[in-house]
């Protein structure tokens, strides 16, 4: 009965390495990447100023207006076309460049 016992925590204690590295293969593969990606995307959204073009998660186009708290009004169209859309930040997918005074 102790070969058992000491057979089960054998093959305990080779599982416990295993389980490490596949915590490190999923943390630096799938996290940590994301995280990155997180923080530039609220660094593009912080940076955001009025006067920068913006493309909308929709697929919308246009220059930021107003920008207040979390949520923003931008202008799409020309002309007589011309529209403000009202958005949250999060829906912003790409700021393109800033519109030169």
């Amino acid at each position: 009965m102790d070969q058992t016992t000491a057979g089960g925590a054998s093959s305990l204690l080779s599982l416990i390495p295993m389980l490490l590295i596949w915590g490190a293969i999923f943390y630096f593969l799938l996290i940590r990447p994301q995280k990155k990606k997180d923080k530039q995307f609220k660094d593009m959204l912080s940076a955001l100023e009025v006067g920068d073009k913006i493309v909308t998660i929709g697929g919308f186009y246009g220059k930021v207006t107003k920008i207040k708290d979390d949520k923003i009004d931008f202008e799409c169209g020309q002309g007589e076309n011309q529209a403000v859309m009202h958005i949250y930040k999060w829906g912003i997918k790409e700021v393109l460049k800033k519109e030169k005074a």
